[in-house]
Order: structure tokens, then sequence, then C-alpha cells
């Protein structure tokens, strides 16, 4: 079994937002592979079901993003579900917008979701998939920025990262990372 999560934040208030691409593609690996989100469990929305053939609970922490953590070892113990099954799915500053980058393990890179969940599960080694938003405007503020909504024009290229994202969580799920890094990684 896996668990696949998609970081975010709670509260229609940042729906849309570059932080919340973790949560924009649960929800389409959900609609892909039908399986509903909507289970109130383990501080955050879940849902059971099959991708590639592989079981996956799909997990969105309503927790706020710097506490997601707490709801991926949660849903983690419950299932017995050790890192290296945990997909992690958020944003990225660095890359650009639509990109991804897949890794097996690696440091937060200064992503506090990320570094909440590294910090309680006690582990880095599980993988990821980030989607590049672009790079904050200078003199901008980095919270403002990853708390703004897309212009049409990226709303366009994250639609295609999205669909991405989509197929390379699949491949992880079916225990082909490599596979998954080589097909999206940098496109």
């Amino acid at each position: 079994m896996k668990l696949i999560v998609g970081l975010g934040n709670p509260t229609p208030q940042y729906q849309g937002t570059r932080h919340n691409v973790g949560f924009e593609v649960i929800d389409e690996i959900a609609k892909q592979y039908n399986i509903a989100v909507d289970t109130a469990k383990f501080k955050g929305l879940s849902g059971k079901g099959k991708m590639e053939g592989e079981r996956v609970i799909l997990l969105k922490p309503m927790t706020f993003m710097n506490l997601s953590g707490e709801s991926v070892v949660a849903a983690a113990n419950y299932f017995r579900i050790l890192p290296e099954d945990i997909i992690v799915i958020y944003d990225d500053i660095n890359l650009d917008v639509g990109r991804l980058r897949i890794r097996e393990k690696g440091s937060a890179g200064g992503h506090n979701g990320i570094k909440n969940i590294i910090a309680l599960l006690g582990t880095d080694a599980f993988p990821r998939i980030r989607i590049g938003v672009g790079m904050k405007p200078p003199r901008m503020d980095l919270a403002a920025y990853v708390l703004s909504r897309f212009s049409k024009e990226e709303q366009e290229e994250m639609g295609y990262g999205y669909e991405k994202a989509c197929k390379a969580a699949g491949l992880l799920a079916a225990g082909e990372t490599a596979k998954a890094m080589n097909d999206y990684n940098g496109k």
C-alpha cells in the first residue's frame, strides 16, 4: 500500500494558490482514478482506492502547511506504511511553472511542510514530486508569493504540470521510480 500526500493549506482562501498545488494534484488523481477523498481522518481528508494495480491512500492534510507531518505520520502509523511508500507532492519555487522534479529522498530545500514531515517521520527517505510554481519576483515577500494565484498563462502550464504529476504518481505507486524520474524530471 502507498500513501500519496498532496500538500496545501485548508480553507477556501488558499484554493488556487501556488502553495496548494499538492491538493490540486490529489484532486486530479482522485478524479482520474475515481477515488473519493472525503473521509475526515488523520487530521486530513483521505480516500482509499487503486492506482496502477496498487492499493493507495490519497491524503490532503487539513493542518496548515507547517504541520503537514502530523497528518502524514498519523495515516502512515495507522496503515503501517513505511516512509519509502509515502509519496509527497508539493510546490517548488526553484522550478519553472509546471516543471517536475522527482526524487527518492532529500532535504526539505526550505519547504516548511517537508521540514515538518522529515522531523516527524525521522527520515528524509521518502519519494517526492515537486511541481514548479516559478521563482518569486525580487522584493516580493516569499509568503505573499506562495499564497498568490497563477496568471492565466501560468494556469495553462500548471494544468500540464498536474497531468504529468498524476502520471508520475502512478509510476511511483507501481514501484517504477526510475521510469518516473526519466520520463518527467525537468519536463
